[in-house]
C-alpha cells in the first residue's frame, strides 16, 4: 500500500489532480500494482479524506500535551510517537494534523508502526490538504536515512 501512495503524491502534485476512483484503480492496476494492495491504498485514501473533511472547522484547540493511551502506544511504538512530537514542537504540524496522522497511523493496522511508513503518512496527510511542507520537514519525511537516530524535543 505505501508503494501506491509514493507513487500518487510523486505523480500527482495535488490531490484533485488525481483522476476518479474507478479511473486511479485502472490506471494504478496499468503501471502493475497488485490488485489488493490498490483496494487497500483507496481504502486508506478514502479514510484521509473523510477525516481531512470531518476536521476542516476545528471546534477546539489545543495548548496542552498529547498524552497517548495505552493501545495507541503499542501500536505506534515510542519512536513513531517522538517522532510526532519532535515534528508537533518544532511546529511542523499543528493539533489537528497531528490527530490526523495518528488516526491514520492506527488505521495501518502495523505494531509499532515503522518510522518509515510515519513519514508517508505524514506526507500523504500533507498532501491530502494540498500543503507542501517545508525544507525542515520535507529533510525529516524524505532523507532521513537512520531511523534509529532519536529525534530530541528540545
Amino acid at each position: 500500500m505505501f508503494d501506491i501512495l509514493v507513487y500518487l503524491y510523486e505523480t500527482y502534485y495535488r490531490p484533485d489532480a488525481c483522476p476518479d476512483t474507478a479511473a486511479l484503480v485502472k490506471k494504478l492496476s496499468a503501471v502493475g500494482f497488485p490488485e489488493d494492495e490498490i483496494s487497500e491504498a483507496i481504502d486508506w485514501l478514502t479514510g484521509l479524506a473523510n477525516t481531512n473533511q470531518q476536521t476542516q472547522t476545528p471546534t477546539w484547540t489545543s495548548e496542552g500535551f498529547r498524552i497517548y493511551a495505552q493501545p495507541e502506544q503499542i501500536a505506534l511504538g515510542m519512536s513513531a510517537i517522538g517522532f510526532i512530537q519532535f515534528l508537533e514542537s518544532a511546529g511542523l504540524l499543528t493539533p489537528i494534523q497531528r490527530e490526523i496522522v495518528i488516526e491514520r497511523a492506527l488505521a495501518v493496522n502495523e505494531s509499532p508502526l515503522p518510522l518509515d511508513k510515519l513519514r508517508i503518512i505524514v506526507l500523504m496527510m500533507l498532501w491530502s490538504q494540498g500543503a507542501e511542507p517545508d525544507m525542515l520537514m520535507f529533510d525529516e519525511l524524505l532523507l532521513s536515512d537512520d531511523d534509529s537516530a532519536p529525534h530530541l524535543l528540545h
